[in-house]
């Protein structure tokens, strides 16, 4: 019965955390108030979770790592076929765009050594990948994989950002993604 309890507040913690994501998206300085508001819980409640906005934010970065992680280990890399791996990828996580921005972005996590460890495994196969892509001169090899990569969740945030307004279509979004990637705004 114990182990049902946890596995319930676990539920509930990701929850808030998630809810605490969308939140400090569009309000960065938002109160610890304002969060339990928006996660639909009192403050008091969202100190049983969390005791102090820093550890919230440590969860928030340890959360975001883990759904992005879960899903990526969903995508194999073939280094035959590695030109497919970035389309899947983009597929697989323009829905989480919430979390890849708070990873890419949130200041106040980059410096915990926990997440800064955790962020530069779940960048490692993208890291090969984009080396592997510029081996086979599909992106310019003098430039940074890091950068590639960096530009790349930019895209995939700011995309999921116009597929919520409702300025792109949720399925046209990984092909538009891939296709600004690879090709920019150039016309043909």
């Amino acid at each position: 019965m114990k182990k049902e309890m946890t596995t319930i507040k676990q539920t509930r913690l990701h929850s808030i955390l998630d809810e605490a994501t969308k939140l400090l998206i569009e309000k960065p300085n938002a109160s610890m108030n304002e969060i339990a508001e928006s996660a639909k819980i009192g403050i008091a409640t969202l100190h049983r979770y969390v005791e102090s906005r820093e550890q919230l934010m440590v969860h928030l970065g340890l959360r975001a790592i883990e759904v992005v992680s879960e899903t990526m280990q969903q995508i194999q890399l073939d280094e035959e076929h590695c030109e497919k791996y970035i389309p899947e990828l983009i597929e697989a996580l323009i829905p989480l765009g919430d979390k890849i921005y708070f990873l890419a972005h949130d200041t106040t996590i980059n410096y915990n050594p926990e997440i800064e460890g955790a962020d530069l495994k779940l960048r490692e196969p993208v890291l090969h990948a984009v080396g592997l892509l510029q081996q086979k001169g599909y992106f310019r090899s003098d430039l940074d994989k890091t950068w590639i990569v960096d530009v790349l969740y930019s895209i995939m945030f700011l995309t999921w950002q116009q597929v919520v307004s409702g300025h792109i279509a949720r399925k046209a979004a990984p092909a538009l993604v891939v296709d600004t990637f690879y090709h920019g705004f150039k016309q043909r």
